[in-house]
């Protein structure tokens, strides 16, 4: 079936690492940027954020609410190092990268697929854990079949085959990057080199896919004919091209089917929210919410992912065992939590990406680790108790039969 779609988007996500006792280096690095400038968020303008997020949520992630505008003005007016200094205080800051205006390309060599590239933003925490986010949509096309073959090439464009794979190369037509080359020099400008990503077993070569599609009401205005569709469905979950013919298998992928007319697939490679134009809600209202909170919902979950990966990999080492452990505590206190937010979708878009991802998984395997360690830690302790013990009264018992001997001698 040849679908067509009425409004859609996607997102393309990049996590990457920065060294935390190089994090303040980088700040500075992005403040000095000609393109890069601090996201602040305003409780007035922001409203729908600002309420969406319950408070230690808010406080972790967005405590760019705090500064209003005479806040901002002060910021501006200190210097870059100055500024480094007091973002390094935070939790987590936003960048946004300055594309002038949007950046239009075509997708193939001579018929393609025409998009715009509408945002970038880095979303960076004090941990040293970053998220390169990219806001494409297609223009002149509405055939959803351009949306999947867009999603399945795009995703690719910055791994180390793709000069190998020409028929999947994606060419930008404007002077601003003028090809695919000049956008993933700007991923290695601003994420630096990919070997701490891959100590953490984080795939540098493709992106997380974050999609929404609103497609025309004439394929989905009932209910049943969503059987129609749901192997379209699969593909745009999937991240599988539109000529992917092979029977789908819903096993490795969760399904929010909550709401009429909304469905939402979740995988390890992305999450894909499909639509119906029959009620004007869905592509008014649900696109802006499902790139703000439902985004930054998504990004708050592959974080926890990838900080119990760092965490991991620490708890390894026995030099940073210690410190490993006394963080994963912090963690499990401050961030390690079942409810984010009072907002139903946003709480189910949370549990499946944090289900779909295996979240829970590595939690308990990394307490059960640290549990072992801390046995092993107190098992040792008491040994070397028990052996000094052993010691003293060896030693008492030594001073004892040297004085009775002296007592005897004395006699």
């Amino acid at each position: 079936m040849k679908l067509k779609t009425k409004y859609q988007y996607t997102y393309f996500i990049y996590p990457y690492i920065i060294r935390e006792n190089k994090y303040d280096k980088y700040l500075l690095k992005l403040l000095n940027h000609k393109n890069c400038r601090v996201k602040f968020f305003e409780k007035e303008k922001d409203l729908d954020l600002y309420t969406y997020f319950l408070p230690n949520i808010k406080e972790f992630m967005f405590q760019g609410f705090e500064f209003n505008q005479e806040k901002m003005r002060q910021f501006e007016q200190f210097n870059k190092q100055m500024q480094a200094t007091i973002l390094y205080r935070y939790p987590a800051v936003i960048f946004e990268y300055d594309l002038a205006s949007d950046l239009q390309g075509k997708a193939g060599e001579t018929e393609g697929i025409f998009f715009h590239m509408q945002k970038i933003e880095l979303i960076c925490f004090k941990t040293g854990i970053c998220f390169l986010v990219m806001k494409t949509n297609i223009e002149e096309s509405n055939d959803f079949s351009d949306v999947l073959d867009f999603n399945y090439k795009f995703r690719d464009i910055h791994s180390e085959f793709s000069q190998l794979k020409q028929y999947e190369n994606i060419r930008l037509q404007l002077a601003t990057f003028g090809d695919v080359q000049k956008l993933t020099d700007l991923i290695k400008e601003l994420t630096g080199n990919v070997v701490d990503a891959k100590d953490l077993n984080i795939d540098t070569n493709r992106f997380l896919t974050y999609a929404y599609t609103c497609i025309e009401q004439d394929y989905w205005k009932e209910d049943e004919q969503f059987q129609e569709i749901e192997f379209e469905f699969f593909k745009y979950a999937n991240i599988y091209p539109s000529s992917y013919k092979s029977n789908f298998d819903k096993k490795h992928m969760e399904i929010l089917s909550k709401w009429k007319f909304i469905r939402t697939g979740f995988t390890k490679v992305g999450v894909g929210l499909l639509t119906s134009g029959i009620d004007i809600h869905n592509y008014t209202k649900l696109p802006y919410l499902y790139e703000n909170q439902y985004l930054y919902t998504y990004i708050l979950a592959q974080y926890q992912k990838i900080y119990l990966k760092k965490l991991e990999q620490e708890a390894k080492r026995k030099h940073t065992q210690k410190k490993a452990r006394q963080e994963f505590i912090k963690f499990s206190k401050e961030l390690w939590i079942s409810e984010i937010t009072n907002d139903d979708i946003g709480s189910n878009i949370y549990q499946k990406t944090r289900q779909v991802c295996e979240v829970q998984k590595l939690y308990e395997d990394i307490k059960n680790k640290f549990d072992i360690v801390y046995k092993e830690r107190n098992i040792e302790k008491e040994n070397k108790v028990n052996k000094v013990i052993l010691v003293i009264l060896g030693i008492s018992l030594l001073l004892n039969v040297v004085n009775f001997i002296s007592l005897m001698s004395i006699k």
